[in-house]
């Protein structure tokens, strides 16, 4: 506005002074010059709303967008005009970024709900190792909220190995013992600083997987030569023990080879029952899928052990989709092992040879529950027995503490489990004697 003022003061002087010299009335003179300051500063006002209020509205939006406003434009952007024009590019910016805003936020929503879907645990930790997001699966893993864990580091957290052991490589984690989880990392940058991104895959499944197809492989070949060795050596042995009375050999010479023959006989059965039941953990069917309720399958299996008893707290019904066979027969295995931890030897054996039992404390010593989650059903089966003494080979084939076990009962009740898209966990109980199994099964919807 001054500028334009100055502008028109040399005109309004040299024009006032020819104006002055001329021979007119004064009033005359005094109102001519009037009218031409009038005019002036109506020229000079029309100047400024058509330059200068243009160029403050432009400042303005240039100045909302700097602060990420997009929602404001200029008005009477119109073409053929230097002003218009800008104003058309300023709009034209405006629009641009306001469109790429939204396609930000919508891919960054994207990338939000994809993350927490994700079954799998993500993190990522900042230079200091300070937790800077983690997902719903990583909440799970760490049986807390992200709230909580955010802010914390990784030595806190418990998981400090996943950031210096090498990429792709498999570590254990405290959180499951029985679980073994593939690591991967990768960096990435926010606002320019590095970030490192882990990402946890639980693959016990499916190393299990491919230790059982491996047994299957090896079953092949320790099947054909061992049924052809030990049915001979076992029918053998046993022909000559029944042939010994007749040989004429002293009666401590008989006992001998009586003796022999015996373990003889008796090795090869034994080698015979470990490779039937080597078979039989190798060469599980899948699973002949139906729909029933779970809640009168386990109250059946529950009436079938007698040496005590098992209580089922009745919970809610539920139907699953399931091999009924194999179920019971898991639920058998659980439940036999329950009742055996909670009877404990006598001093002693009873002269007819068995084993004299008694049962820990009193009541109910085996306790059978369910629950329901939002997609699976939780099979708990509770006993006050010693509980795990070596938790790590709980699912070791073969592996057993009890006189004539076969070890092989938990591993087929896993590999049932596992087989129905579920899971088999078994632990110690938390300030109590005894151990907890927990099977998870997927539950479908009741008609």
């Amino acid at each position: 506005m001054r500028l334009s003022l100055l502008l028109v003061v040399p005109g309004l002087l040299i024009s006032g002074i020819l104006i002055w010299l001329q021979s007119w009335a004064l009033e005359s003179k005094l109102i001519l010059i009037a009218v031409e300051l009038i005019a002036c500063l109506i020229i000079a006002a029309s100047l400024h709303d058509h330059i200068i209020r243009p160029l403050q509205t432009l400042a303005n939006v240039v100045g909302a967008l700097r602060e990420e406003d997009y929602s404001f434009r200029v008005r009477l952007a119109v073409p053929h005009d230097a002003l218009g024009e800008l104003s058309l590019e300023v709009n034209t910016l405006a629009d641009l970024l306001a469109e790429n805003r939204t396609g930000a936020m919508e891919a960054t929503t994207l990338l939000q709900r994809v993350v927490e879907e994700v079954g799998i645990p993500i993190f990522a930790f900042d230079p200091a190792e300070a937790l800077r997001l983690v997902n719903t699966a990583g909440e799970r893993l760490l049986q807390q909220s992200s709230a909580r864990l955010l802010g914390k580091t990784a030595a806190e957290l418990g998981i400090h190995s996943c950031l210096t052991c090498e990429n792709e490589s498999l570590v254990p984690l405290r959180f499951n013992s029985d679980a073994r989880w593939l690591v991967r990392r990768s960096t990435f940058r926010q606002q320019g600083v590095p970030h490192t991104l882990v990402i946890l895959a639980d693959v016990s499944r499916a190393l299990r997987e491919e230790e059982r197809r491996a047994w299957q492989r090896l079953i092949r070949v320790m099947g054909h030569e061992l049924n052809n060795s030990l049915a001979p050596i076992k029918s053998i042995a046993g022909s000559l023990n029944a042939r010994l009375s007749a040989t004429g050999l002293g009666t401590e010479e008989q006992q001998d080879f009586e003796r022999g023959l015996a373990i003889i006989e008796a090795r090869a059965a034994s080698l015979n029952r470990f490779l039937q039941a080597y078979r039989q953990l190798a060469q599980m069917p899948p699973p002949v899928l139906q729909k029933f309720s779970l809640p009168g399958l386990v109250t059946r299996i529950a009436r079938l052990e007698t040496r005590v008893k098992v209580e089922v707290l009745h919970g809610p019904d539920v139907m699953v989709k399931a091999d009924p066979d194999q179920l019971e027969q898991m639920l058998i295995n659980l439940l036999r092992n329950a009742a055996e931890a909670v009877l404990e030897p006598a001093s002693g054996e009873k002269s007819n040879g068995s084993k004299d039992y008694q049962a820990h404390g009193s009541g109910n010593q085996v306790v059978c529950s369910w629950k329901l989650t939002e997609n699976d059903v939780i099979l708990t089966i509770e006993d006050n027995g010693p509980g795990l003494m070596n938790p790590s080979n709980t699912f070791v084939p073969f592996y057993t503490t009890k006189p004539g076990g076969s070890g092989i009962g938990l591993v087929l009740s896993r590999q049932i489990a596992e087989g129905h898209g579920g899971s088999l966990e078994l632990s110690n109980r938390d300030h109590q004697r005894g151990c907890v199994v927990k099977v998870r099964l997927p539950r479908v919807a009741s008609e």
